[in-house]
């Protein structure tokens, strides 16, 4: 979750146009198997039009249920709805990484302001 005040910066980050860089990791109700996993490598259509990753991998030391997601799509509940369309419920999805911005070291619950440098960086992007 990002807050800012700067409205220009927020459209641009939350806009499709702009393909923001967001990598997931997403634990699944059953492994996933390597023909879906072929599947979201090669891209495949949704109801409201294409979808291709730019990148998938399983997580090291983890079950085959558990995989990590490179996208730079916007559209509204893209992680959820890939998964979903292959048969899977996606019992958990964590952001961990957006925009150049990662939650490495961050406690689950907790926030930090940023550093001038990683502001620098989002008014930069794109």
């Amino acid at each position: 979750l990002l807050l800012t005040n700067d409205g220009d910066l927020a459209k641009k980050l939350s806009h499709p146009s702009h393909g923001v860089k967001k990598f997931y990791q997403v634990t699944l109700d059953k492994n996933l198997e390597q023909e879906h996993f072929d599947q979201i490598v090669e891209g495949f259509e949704l109801e409201d039009g294409p979808v291709k990753v730019d990148g998938i991998g399983y997580v090291r030391n983890a079950k085959k249920n558990e995989v990590g997601l490179e996208i730079h799509i916007g559209r509204n509940r893209i992680v959820r709805r890939i998964f979903e369309h292959l048969g899977y419920e996606v019992k958990r999805l964590d952001r961990t990484y957006y925009a150049g911005l990662t939650k490495k070291d961050l406690p689950r619950g907790h926030y930090r302001p940023l550093t001038q440098r990683e502001i620098v960086m989002l008014k930069h992007f794109t």
